[in-house]
């Protein structure tokens, strides 16, 4: 590819994401209204419970899409056609075999959620028949993932869009009318998820037809190249590993937070949105950072590299910044349309100033993440974030001891800057890798 590295090139690749993303809390809020026209307290807690495991679960496998994005875009840099097309099957293959994982495994993945997270009877029972249905769905979802981060390697990411708003489109539409429409309640919820899901790997098979054109897809000695299997390994787990220690970062958050009683407690929960809001918004810019930074990097462009990565990062500043003014001129109407509890109301607005200035020492972090991702420099992502969890750990402690849940927020907002810090301190690694020599393995025979 030898399109000009420019703002309009980066924007083209950010904007669909943005867009694509903004659809994702809709599903959430149709879901749970189309259940809610039932009448009962049960069905509304089942699917919102269901949903969360199935996310959780699904959230594990999120490395392929990473890892995917990664590779493909340094194959693409590097001119290797082949490649890319044999990526686009190692990719599949991946998510298909761990969704049928999850189906052997279903028993063990509900009992497992429901110990760890009780519930009542009538709701464990009915989020149980949802889960049992979607669960069929697992290949289609994990493996859509490998699909996406193929096509936002090569800069494709309206069809991203396309898929991500189709199915979500049809979801919605399909709850209404299996839930409501013909009365099947919660399992017609969750059977629209599941018509939703598949429907949208269809689409993103229609979307990578280019690939059957070819033969390196159908290959097995290029599919299932040893080295090229093993480098694929490494970078997924290196991500995982990496995914972990920040969940872990969050979940202790909210831990935490418990600890202060449940008025502060809703009122992290409120405040967290904001941070919901800050990642989708900037996962756009990561996006374009991966394809566009592992694209130079395949071509070993060095000074392509680093434009990539200022453009992108500029941008990603940009909307931080943005956003930074949103929150501190319209944070508390947010939080009002957020909760009508008037001590919630108050409590949050305490801690508001946080949330102003968490996307600008935030930004380093997420932008350089998707830096690192785009060069597969997944040994210092997993590295960095050791530290970065260590610090946190031994920070926010004492400070939740001193200044309480003012001290929670500090030690993660503290949390932002030293991964930032981190990921910054090994970039010039990163940038060198650039200079070292193409490594082209040579054409396997089928």
């Amino acid at each position: 590819m030898t399109e000009a590295l420019t703002h309009r090139r980066v924007l083209a690749i950010a904007i669909p994401i943005v867009l694509s993303n903004a659809t994702v809390p809709i599903l959430g809020v149709v879901d749970t209204a189309v259940v809610g026209q039932l009448g009962e307290a049960a069905p509304i807690g089942a699917v919102g419970i269901g949903a969360i495991i199935l996310s959780a679960v699904y959230w594990i496998f999120g490395f392929l899409r990473m890892g995917t994005t990664g590779l493909t875009s340094q194959a693409s840099g590097a001119g290797d056609s082949d490649e890319v097309d044999a990526l686009f099957s190692r990719a599949l293959l991946i998510g298909l075999g761990a969704g049928l994982l999850m189906i052997i495994g279903q028993v063990a993945i509900f009992q497992g959620a429901f110990w760890l997270s009780p519930a009542s009877q009538a709701v464990e029972s009915l989020a149980r028949d949802y889960m049992v249905i979607r669960i069929w769905s697992a290949p289609a979802t994990i493996a859509l993932y490998g699909i996406t981060g193929w096509l936002i390697a090569q800069e494709r990411t309206r069809a991203v869009l396309v898929i991500q708003v189709g199915m979500n489109g049809a979801n919605i539409a399909l709850s209404y009318y299996l839930g409501l429409q013909l009365g099947w309640g919660v399992e017609g919820v969750a059977w629209a998820t599941f018509m939703a899901e598949w429907g949208g790997l269809a689409v993103g098979f229609w979307f990578c037809r280019g690939v059957f054109a070819g033969t390196a897809w159908r290959t097995v000695a290029m599919v299932f190249d040893f080295e090229r299997l093993k480098n694929m390994a490494m970078v997924n787990s290196d991500i995982l590993i990496r995914s972990v220690l920040l969940q872990a970062i969050f979940v202790s958050f909210l831990f935490f937070g418990s600890d202060f009683g449940d008025v502060q407690l809703a009122a992290n929960q409120i405040l967290m949105q904001f941070l919901q809001v800050t990642a989708y918004a900037l996962d756009g810019f990561a996006f374009a950072a991966e394809a566009l930074v592992g694209h130079a990097l395949g071509a070993r462009a060095r000074a392509a590299l680093r434009r990539s990565a200022i453009l992108s990062s500029l941008w990603g500043g940009i909307v931080c910044a943005g956003l930074a003014v949103c929150f501190a001129v319209f944070g508390g109407r947010i939080i009002d349309i957020l909760t009508t509890a008037p001590d919630v109301r108050a409590v949050a607005r305490v801690y508001l100033p946080y949330m102003v200035a968490a996307p600008i020492v935030g930004v380093a972090a997420w932008m350089l993440d998707g830096i690192f991702i785009g060069a597969t420099r997944t040994k210092d992502m997993r590295n960095m974030m050791i530290i970065s969890t260590v610090i946190y750990f031994a920070t926010v402690i004492p400070l939740m001891a001193a200044f309480g849940n003012h001290g929670l927020w500090v030690g993660l907002l503290i949390s932002f800057v030293v991964r930032g810090a981190t990921l910054g301190f090994r970039y010039p690694a990163l940038e060198a890798e650039a200079d070292k020599p193409l490594l082209r393995r040579p054409v396997t025979p089928a």
